[in-house]
Protein backbone atom coordinates (compact mmCIF):
# COMPACT_ATOMS: atom_id res chain seq x y z
CA UNK A 1 0.00 0.00 0.00
CA UNK A 2 1.18 3.33 -0.98
CA UNK A 3 0.13 6.63 0.95
CA UNK A 4 0.77 9.98 -0.78
CA UNK A 5 0.92 12.59 1.68
CA UNK A 6 0.47 16.49 0.45
CA UNK A 7 1.49 19.54 1.48
CA UNK A 8 1.58 23.09 0.52
CA UNK A 9 -1.63 24.39 -0.60
CA UNK A 10 -3.25 27.47 0.82
CA UNK A 11 -4.23 31.31 -0.20
CA UNK A 12 -2.22 33.57 -2.42
CA UNK A 13 -3.30 36.42 -4.48
CA UNK A 14 -3.49 36.77 -8.16
CA UNK A 15 -0.61 36.38 -9.75
CA UNK A 16 1.13 34.44 -6.80
CA UNK A 17 3.27 31.18 -6.42
CA UNK A 18 2.93 28.05 -4.34
CA UNK A 19 4.70 24.64 -4.50
CA UNK A 20 3.30 21.60 -3.58
CA UNK A 21 4.48 18.66 -2.58
CA UNK A 22 4.08 14.98 -2.59
CA UNK A 23 5.61 12.19 -0.54
CA UNK A 24 5.03 8.71 -1.04
CA UNK A 25 5.28 6.43 1.73
CA UNK A 26 6.78 3.55 0.04
CA UNK A 27 10.02 3.35 -2.00
CA UNK A 28 8.50 1.40 -4.83
CA UNK A 29 6.26 4.12 -5.77
CA UNK A 30 9.47 5.58 -7.29
CA UNK A 31 9.17 3.56 -10.09
CA UNK A 32 5.23 4.86 -10.84
CA UNK A 33 4.23 7.80 -12.56
CA UNK A 34 3.26 10.73 -9.89
CA UNK A 35 1.49 13.82 -10.47
CA UNK A 36 -1.77 16.51 -9.72
CA UNK A 37 -5.35 16.44 -10.44
CA UNK A 38 -7.39 19.08 -9.19
CA UNK A 39 -10.84 19.47 -8.51
CA UNK A 40 -13.10 22.65 -7.79
CA UNK A 41 -16.56 22.00 -6.80
CA UNK A 42 -18.52 21.21 -9.38
CA UNK A 43 -16.41 20.39 -11.83
CA UNK A 44 -15.33 16.92 -12.98
CA UNK A 45 -10.93 15.98 -11.27
CA UNK A 46 -8.96 17.22 -14.70
CA UNK A 47 -5.25 16.50 -14.61
CA UNK A 48 -2.94 19.02 -13.70
CA UNK A 49 0.65 17.31 -14.80
CA UNK A 50 2.72 14.12 -14.52
CA UNK A 51 5.95 13.32 -14.61
CA UNK A 52 7.32 9.14 -14.95
CA UNK A 53 9.85 7.77 -13.12
CA UNK A 54 12.43 8.41 -16.25
CA UNK A 55 11.18 11.99 -16.46
CA UNK A 56 8.69 12.23 -19.08
CA UNK A 57 6.20 14.87 -18.20
CA UNK A 58 2.56 16.08 -19.53
CA UNK A 59 0.92 19.27 -18.75
CA UNK A 60 -3.20 19.96 -18.67
CA UNK A 61 -3.85 22.98 -21.22
CA UNK A 62 -4.93 24.99 -18.46
CA UNK A 63 -1.37 24.99 -17.11
CA UNK A 64 0.94 24.86 -19.37
CA UNK A 65 3.81 27.53 -19.07
CA UNK A 66 2.53 28.07 -15.69
CA UNK A 67 2.87 24.89 -13.88
CA UNK A 68 6.24 22.42 -13.30
CA UNK A 69 6.32 19.22 -11.78
CA UNK A 70 9.57 17.39 -10.81
CA UNK A 71 10.42 14.79 -8.92
CA UNK A 72 13.27 13.24 -6.56
CA UNK A 73 12.80 9.97 -7.15
CA UNK A 74 15.40 8.73 -4.21
CA UNK A 75 13.18 10.51 -2.08
CA UNK A 76 10.11 9.15 -3.91
CA UNK A 77 8.70 12.60 -3.87
CA UNK A 78 7.46 14.37 -6.22
CA UNK A 79 6.72 18.75 -6.38
CA UNK A 80 4.14 21.13 -8.35
CA UNK A 81 5.83 25.07 -9.05
CA UNK A 82 2.89 26.68 -9.44
CA UNK A 83 3.26 30.43 -10.94
CA UNK A 84 1.06 33.43 -12.35
CA UNK A 85 -1.60 31.80 -10.53
CA UNK A 86 -5.52 33.13 -11.04
CA UNK A 87 -8.69 32.12 -9.49
CA UNK A 88 -9.72 29.50 -11.79
CA UNK A 89 -6.91 27.74 -10.55
CA UNK A 90 -8.41 27.24 -7.27
CA UNK A 91 -9.20 23.97 -6.37
CA UNK A 92 -8.44 20.70 -3.90
CA UNK A 93 -5.20 19.83 -5.39
CA UNK A 94 -4.80 14.93 -5.12
CA UNK A 95 -1.31 13.56 -5.59
CA UNK A 96 -1.56 10.55 -7.70
CA UNK A 97 0.70 7.81 -8.07
CA UNK A 98 0.18 4.90 -10.43
CA UNK A 99 1.49 1.74 -12.82
CA UNK A 100 1.28 3.91 -15.93
CA UNK A 101 1.09 7.25 -16.90
CA UNK A 102 -1.47 9.02 -14.40
CA UNK A 103 -2.95 10.74 -17.35
CA UNK A 104 -6.21 10.17 -16.58
CA UNK A 105 -8.26 9.61 -13.11
CA UNK A 106 -8.99 5.56 -14.17
CA UNK A 107 -5.07 5.19 -14.29
CA UNK A 108 -4.37 6.03 -10.82
CA UNK A 109 -3.71 3.40 -8.36
CA UNK A 110 -2.69 5.54 -4.98
CA UNK A 111 -4.38 8.83 -4.41
CA UNK A 112 -3.20 11.82 -1.68
CA UNK A 113 -5.82 13.30 0.65
CA UNK A 114 -6.18 16.64 -1.09
CA UNK A 115 -4.93 20.52 -0.17
CA UNK A 116 -6.77 23.25 -0.85
CA UNK A 117 -5.30 26.37 -3.24
CA UNK A 118 -7.09 28.97 -3.26
CA UNK A 119 -6.45 31.99 -5.58
CA UNK A 120 -8.19 35.30 -4.85
CA UNK A 121 -8.40 38.13 -7.05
Amino acid sequence: QVQLVESGGGLVQTGGSLTLTCAASVGAAATYSMGWFRQAPGKQRELVAYITFDGVRKYGDSVKGRFAIFRENAKNTVYLQMSSLNPDDTAAYYCAAGAVRTEIPDNVNYWGQGTRVTVSS
